[in-house]
């Protein structure tokens, strides 16, 4: 399995489209919503395990530096 952020975002949209229907009443209105608040939590995660992996990045690559500022709560303190 191999998807992208920009899968992501393809199905984040499909979700809202399907939202967005106002065809979409009562029990079938809730399940939609419910759908949707577990593919934002889901979302959530995902977006946050590409920053770390993007600040782990950076940090790997500004390493070779030696005039790099380290952040106060990288220091230890």
């Amino acid at each position: 399995m191999k998807n992208t952020l920009g899968d992501l975002n393809n199905h984040l949209f499909a979700q809202l489209e399907r939202l967005n229907d106002e065809d979409l009443v009562g029990e079938k209105l809730s399940e939609e919503i419910n759908r949707a608040k577990s593919i934002t939590s889901v979302a959530t995660q995902i977006i946050a395990n590409g920053s770390l992996v993007l600040e782990a990045k950076k940090i790997a690559e500004n390493s070779l530096d030696a005039d790099i500022k380290v952040p106060r709560m990288l220091e230890g303190k």
